[in-house]
């Protein structure tokens, strides 16, 4: 399987997958250059997120000989999942959710509403819109929850 549980040694391609499609797909929309390209950066994402025990355990990664996207978990929710901006549309992202949802049972996560793109894949994977909306923390933008 092209899927496996993420080990530290992953950690600093799992932090690039995430800043660079963090800047790609919010810069537009938050427009924080001081946040996307100044507190955002590989080494410090790695040392003070994905390290921490509770993170790096529910981390999985599609791994082929390069990793190329991953997906986090907390219990059956889907707190996050990127694929190399490079290799999107090659079902990475597709095979990262049927693995989620069949083998963790992932039934719900928080998604950007401005991120169509993101809302539109979770639901051709049988997510919908609950109706429930949240403030992503410390800004004005809205966070939509998906479940199935």
């Amino acid at each position: 399987m092209k899927i496996r549980k993420a080990t530290i040694d992953d950690l600093s391609r799992v932090a690039e997958i995430y800043v660079f499609n963090n800047r790609i797909n919010y810069f537009p929309i938050f427009k924080d250059e001081n946040f996307s390209f100044g507190e955002l950066q590989v080494v410090s994402l790695v040392d003070h997120y994905f390290k921490k025990d509770e993170v790096i355990k529910n981390i999985y990664v599609f791994d082929n000989g390069l990793i190329k996207g991953f997906i986090q978990m907390n219990g059956t929710e889907i707190c996050k999942l990127y694929v190399d901006t490079s290799f999107q549309g090659g079902g990475i992202g597709s095979e990262l959710i049927e693995f989620a949802m069949q083998e963790l049972h992932a039934n719900n996560l928080w998604a950007l509403e401005k991120n169509v793109r993101a809302i539109s894949f979770y639901q051709r994977h049988g997510f919908h819109l609950t109706g429930q909306k949240k403030f992503e923390e410390d800004t004005t933008e809205y966070l939509v929850k998906l479940e199935r």
